[in-house]
């Protein structure tokens, strides 16, 4: 269970995200849409995993790969952002495949 300080953490590291993948979709996300669903961080705010889901675009392995490649980059520029944050977190980025996995639930069902 996360403390409020983390949540807290969480919520902004997942809009300054989300703001840097708009900014930056062209150029780091080959042109996809890429979409923060979930940002986590361990209780030393030493790493955050971060769950992204990616449409519109390249194949999502294609994509993932660039922002993994990219995200010293990333982390540079949400440091930027966040001057009051004494430490910031490392960054690691894994896909979200709970909408896939909540469509083929959804068609099994039917």
């Amino acid at each position: 269970m996360s403390s409020i300080r983390q949540s807290r953490i969480e919520g902004v590291i997942q809009e300054e995200l989300a703001t840097f993948f708009q900014r930056n979709a062209r150029e780091i996300c080959l042109g996809a849409m890429v979409s923060v669903t979930v940002v986590r961080v361990t209780s030393d705010l030493s790493l955050a995993r971060i769950y992204v889901s990616i449409f519109a675009g390249p194949e999502k392995a294609v994509v993932l790969k660039s922002i993994q490649e990219n995200s010293r980059k990333i982390r540079g520029e949400v440091g930027k952002r966040l001057k009051n944050m004494h430490k910031i977190p490392e960054l690691i980025f894994f896909i979200d495949d709970s909408l896939d996995y909540a469509e083929t639930i959804n068609n099994l069902l039917k």
